[in-house]
C-alpha cells in the first residue's frame, strides 16, 4: 500500500507540476501575487471594510433606536388620545351640568317672573275694582244731587212758592233717604 501511495502521490505531483506549467504559473510571480493579495486584503479590511462594517453598526443602531422612538411615540400618541377623549367627555359632562343649571335658572326666573306678572294683573284688577268702585260712587252723589235738585225744582214749580235753602236740603234729604233705600 506504500508503494501506492507513493506511486499516485508521484504521478499526482507531476501531473499538477505540468498542469502548473501549461497555465502559465510562475512561481516568484504567484508568491508576489500572493504577498500582493494579501497586503491589499489587509489594508482595505483595516481602512475600508472596517469602516464601512462601522457605519453600517451604527446606521442599524440608528435604525432600531428610531424603530424604539417610535413604538414610544406611538404609545404617547395613544396616551394623548385617550386623554384628550377623557377630556372631551368631561366637557360633555361639565356642558351638560352648565345646561341642566342654566335650564333650572331659566325656570326660576319664569315662575319669578310669572309670580311679578299675576301680583301685577291682581294689582290692575285691584286698582280698575277700586277705580270702579270710585267711579261708582261719584256717579251715585251725583245723581242725589241732580235727583234733590229735580224734587226741589219740581216742588218749587207745582207748589209755586219758592223754597228757602233749608226747605232744599230737607227734600234732597228725603229724596237721598228713599234712593238708597
Amino acid at each position: 500500500m506504500d508503494t501506492f501511495a507513493l506511486f499516485a502521490a508521484a504521478g499526482l505531483a507531476d501531473t499538477a507540476k505540468e498542469t502548473l506549467q501549461q497555465f502559465g504559473v510562475d512561481w516568484p510571480h504567484f508568491i508576489s501575487q500572493c504577498i500582493s493579495f494579501l497586503l491589499v486584503s489587509g489594508l482595505l479590511y483595516k481602512f475600508a471594510y472596517k469602516p464601512v462594517l462601522g457605519v453600517l453598526e451604527e446606521r442599524r443602531k440608528r435604525i432600531a433606536q428610531s424603530l424604539t422612538d417610535a413604538d414610544q411615540i406611538k404609545k404617547e400618541l395613544a396616551k394623548a388620545q385617550s386623554k384628550a377623549q377623557e377630556i372631551l367627555n368631561q366637557a360633555g359632562v361639565q356642558a351638560g351640568k352648565v345646561i341642566e343649571e342654566a335650564r333650572a335658572a331659566a325656570a326660576r326666573v319664569q315662575e319669578q317672573e310669572t309670580q311679578k306678572a299675576i301680583a301685577a294683573a291682581k294689582d290692575i284688577v285691584e286698582k280698575a275694582r277700586q277705580a270702579t268702585e270710585a267711579e261708582h260712587a261719584r256717579m251715585l252723589a251725583e245723581l242725589r244731587r241732580e235727583v234733590g235738585r229735580l224734587v226741589v225744582s219740581t216742588t218749587a214749580k207745582v207748589t209755586g212758592k219758592v223754597l228757602t235753602p233749608e226747605d232744599q236740603n230737607r227734600l234732597t234729604d228725603e229724596a237721598n233717604r228713599q234712593l238708597a233705600a
